[in-house]
């Protein structure tokens, strides 16, 4: 299940990623309050997402966050990972953070592992192919 966390991170960037391009960055204080975050989460979130390379913030009055690569370059898979870590259910499936599962005893014909492998895959596939570009288009379509 997601966790707030990264429905504030998908949130706070789908409300960047409305913005016209070019436009001066959006205050914190404005971020919060149209995406509908606490404050104080989301400058954890704005921070780790700008450490990703995702954002850039600007200091002072005109301060604020915009977007550091155009919005259709930046997938909601990675800013899961970013946010949670691998998509993996289970580690054994994981392609990042790999583990063996403690309690299987032949991880070649393990029913679960097989299953979890196309859940994740499924899982990539969809997020990693829908831009902030398409999920703000599709926010704006339903408003």
């Amino acid at each position: 299940m997601l966790t707030q966390r990264s429905r504030y991170a998908l949130r706070a960037m789908i409300n960047l990623a409305e913005a016209p391009a070019g436009s001066p960055p959006i205050p914190m204080n404005r971020i919060a309050e149209q995406a509908n975050v606490p404050r104080k989460f989301l400058e954890l979130i704005l921070a780790d997402l700008r450490e990703a390379g995702f954002l850039h913030s600007h200091r002072g009055k005109m301060g604020g966050y915009c977007l550091a690569r155009p919005k259709h370059l930046i997938s909601l898979g990675e800013i899961i990972r970013v946010i949670e870590g691998p998509l993996a259910l289970v580690p054994c499936v994981s392609r990042t953070a790999y583990r063996s599962c403690k309690d299987c005893k032949d991880e070649a014909n393990c029913a679960i592992r097989h299953a979890m492998l196309r859940v994740r895959d499924e899982t990539a596939r969809i997020l990693d192919g829908t831009s902030l570009a398409d999920a703000a288009a599709e926010e704006l379509a339903a408003a």
